[in-house]
């Protein structure tokens, strides 16, 4: 079992539903979703160049998938995290755009979010001790050569190269593209993804998400408000529409314990 802690947009929200049917597949469920009837690009090209996000499901990664270190259980890391994002303060990124990242096409924003920025450091400062060391094969996997020497050095300080001043917030959409291929695809997904970037994006939580076997599609396990909820402020930069964390998991689990946890602080 690995966990990641990143930030999705609620499940009622209409990115997240446009997400899901441009990837193929709810990250809040696990369940397919049908994919968007877009004029000249087949359904089977779609699923060809989503295929490494569709696994990952639609997020922006915070703290890179990671094993627990020794002594330490499920239930430790979610009332930490739980007490982590109350104290927490809920902020927008003011405007997203489908842009290019390295090879791959995604949400973006405008202009760097240092908010955002900040968010990213304290959450990898806060859960480091929550992670195992990696292994020798899971920093060959991260192709070590590639990198450059502050994001080697992150590699091995915090387990991720693209961590504190290498983070860019993105919500990736596709894979590695080619020139031609990412020419032909963008046009659909300003199509698809332009009427839901409107408006400012609200972070008002994150998400503990999971992949219970190597390899295994990764999927919300459960969804943390930031601040406490009374004292949210109103009005357009607030919470928006649908729920306002997922949980799941056997009703006497550790899942339970954070919903219990979660409603007593209202």
């Amino acid at each position: 079992m690995r966990y990641a802690i990143c930030f999705t947009p609620p499940m009622g929200d209409p990115l997240s539903a446009a997400a899901a049917s441009w990837l193929g597949r709810s990250v809040y469920s696990g369940e397919p979703v049908e994919p968007p009837s877009i004029a000249g690009l087949r359904v089977s090209e779609i699923a060809f160049h989503t295929a490494l996000p569709r696994r990952f499901g639609f997020h922006a990664m915070i703290m890179a998938p990671f094993r627990l270190a020794d002594g330490i259980d499920e239930a430790q890391l979610l009332r930490a995290l739980m007490h982590f994002t109350s104290a927490e303060t809920p902020f927008a990124i003011e405007r997203l755009e489908v842009a290019r990242l390295s090879q791959c096409l995604g949400l973006l924003p405008t202009v760097p979010s240092q908010a955002m920025h900040m968010l990213a450091a304290r959450v990898l400062q806060a859960f480091d001790r929550f992670r195992a060391p990696l292994s020798e094969d899971d920093i060959e996997r991260s192709d070590p050569d590639r990198l450059t020497a502050p994001q080697f050095s992150n590699l091995h300080r915090w387990g991720d190269p693209f961590v504190m001043e290498e983070y860019r917030f993105h919500l990736k959409l596709t894979g590695p593209l080619g020139a031609d291929a990412g020419r032909r695809l963008e046009p659909p997904l300003r199509e698809v993804f332009e009427p839901h970037l409107t408006k400012p994006l609200v972070v008002d939580s994150l998400a503990l998400f999971v992949e219970p076997d190597t390899g295994a599609p990764m999927r919300v396990h459960s969804q943390h408000p930031l601040g406490k909820i009374s004292v949210r402020p109103r009005g357009e930069r607030t919470i928006r529409p649908g729920p306002q964390r997922q949980i799941s998991g056997d009703a006497g689990g550790p899942l339970a314990h954070v919903a219990n946890s979660l409603a007593a602080i209202r």
